[in-house]
């Protein structure tokens, strides 16, 4: 019963430690940047919609065996073949990133990685969000709130 619940804990508990990935440009307020990049995802979705293909792994073969017992007398079991596995594949996917990505590209934002705040730095901070995205420094880090919300941080 342990292993269930520590598991939830940490799927909870890995995106607090994982960067902060998003698009970027200083100076530009977090309510525009989150229109911008709707409108980008809008955009790339209209131009690359979804297009899934139903796809299906190789089978496997698993080749005949000779089993023998202790008075030495053997049997020999058939090969067979294993069916692959069935999955979805949206071939759109990769196109869709690309023209989302060159979408905010063109309004002047560029991909960005911000690592997370140690814990110190967490518990120093006084919790806010940002509302206006700073110049990133390398001694820049992100802290995410419950909210959803962000607030990046520029250590001394």
């Amino acid at each position: 019963m342990k292993t269930p619940f520590a598991a939830l804990i940490v799927m909870l508990a890995l995106p607090a430690c994982a960067p902060l990935t998003l698009y970027y440009q200083p100076g530009v307020p977090v309510a525009k940047l989150e229109r911008d990049t709707t409108a980008c995802q809008v955009r790339a979705l209209r131009d690359a919609p979804v297009a899934n293909q139903v796809r299906r792994t190789p089978p496997t073969y698993v080749p005949p065996r000779r089993i023998c017992n202790s008075a030495g007398a053997c049997s020999t079991t058939g090969g067979y073949y294993l069916p692959g596995e069935i999955y979805t594949y949206d071939v759109n996917g990769p196109l869709r990133k690309r023209v989302e990505t060159q979408c905010m590209a063109d309004l002047g934002y560029s991909p960005a990685s911000i690592p997370a705040c140690p814990q110190g730095v967490k518990q120093a901070a006084v919790p806010a969000a940002t509302a206006t995205l700073p110049r990133l420094t390398s001694r820049s880090c992100a802290i995410r709130n419950p909210d959803g919300s962000f607030q990046i941080v520029n250590q001394g």
